[in-house]
């Protein structure tokens, strides 16, 4: 191992995906520590899926560290409608980072992937040894084959290489810029939005599809900054860890609390003909327990949190 990453506070560290949703937490929390030296490219800057561009910025800035939460992201109607665009945009970003940055000596790089690399029908919670035990949901397979892709290619220079490539795989996240678009957001923001517009239009009822009954877990973005850092600076082997929050929450309960942080007094009604989905999905993350983080901010708190974001930031 190299120089402790908490302790140098100039060292140049890459954020790959810093505008998104994870990227932005862990800018957020690196400025907060008192990093300086952070290397941030908006994708109008550096074309991720650009071999030679990307090649070019490993060889003129060598960062030290490379947390890599750049990926093209979308619900079940875009993963049906492009999946090319799933699988072939989220291979070349990790094949042009993990390579360039091993290249040109990086020292420790952190892959981000998703939760949905696991089974459809995997077993509850999911440990990190269910990964390709099973079919994958077909809905969203390009790219969870791509994000499988991703840890193994780090598994891959790990081994051939002895280079320290670590991965997380995070639940269900939420938080500052997330997508709060109408159609094809999470189930998280796409009930802020729509009880929001409810409060505003002062509508009696909001209608949401299913019983209510679907488990859910979900993880604050600044919560997995957190376990990012951390994880950077505590873990080094071979295998993926899960990060989550370990606490379940039907979808009725998030309605309600979501509902209730809004501010929306009308009523709340479940619409019983519309499939619930899969009846519940907690990743198991002991492993990151037994490490030493836990999560810190509350459901509640959280959602307090996001609805201010989505207040000053999200055009009415």
């Amino acid at each position: 191992m190299g120089d402790s990453f908490a302790l140098d506070k100039s060292a140049k560290i890459f954020v790959a995906g810093h505008r998104g949703l994870v990227g932005s937490a862990v800018v957020r929390k690196l400025r907060h520590l008192g990093f300086t030296n952070l290397l941030l490219r908006s994708h109008s800057d550096l074309d991720l899926t650009r071999q030679s561009d990307v090649d070019a910025f490993f060889a003129a800035e060598k960062p030290q560290f490379v947390i890599l939460a750049a990926a093209k992201v979308g619900g079940i109607h875009a993963n049906n409608t492009y999946p090319a665009d799933f699988i072939a945009i989220n291979l070349q970003i990790q094949i042009n980072v993990i390579d360039s940055a091993y290249r040109h000596g990086a020292q420790k790089l952190l892959f981000l992937g998703s939760s949905c690399i696991y089974p459809k029908f995997a077993p509850q919670p999911i440990p990190e040894d269910a990964l390709l035990t099973g079919p994958l949901e077909p809905t969203n397979e390009w790219y969870a084959v791509a994000k499988i892709s991703g840890i193994k290619m780090c598994q891959a220079y790990r081994v051939q290489y002895n280079w320290d490539v670590i991965s997380a795989m995070p639940t269900n996240l939420y938080g500052p810029n997330d997508n709060f678009h109408p159609q094809n957001s999470h189930v998280l923001p796409a009930l802020m939005r729509r009880f929001h517009e409810a409060k505003v239009s002062g509508a009696k009822e909001v209608v949401v599809w299913g019983t209510g009954s679907p488990l859910r877990e979900f993880l604050h973005v600044d919560d997995l900054a957190d376990a990012v850092l951390f994880l950077l600076e505590k873990y080094s082997g071979f295998g993926h860890v899960n990060v989550g929050s370990g606490k379940e929450v039907t979808i009725k309960e998030l309605a309600e609390l979501v509902k209730e942080v809004v501010g929306f007094d009308g009523v709340l009604v479940w619409d019983n003909s519309k499939p619930d989905g899969t009846p519940r999905k907690l990743m198991d993350s002991s492993k990151l327990a037994g490490l030493g983080w836990v999560p810190k901010v509350s459901l509640r708190d959280g959602l307090l949190h996001t609805y201010k974001w989505y207040l000053e930031n999200v055009k009415q």
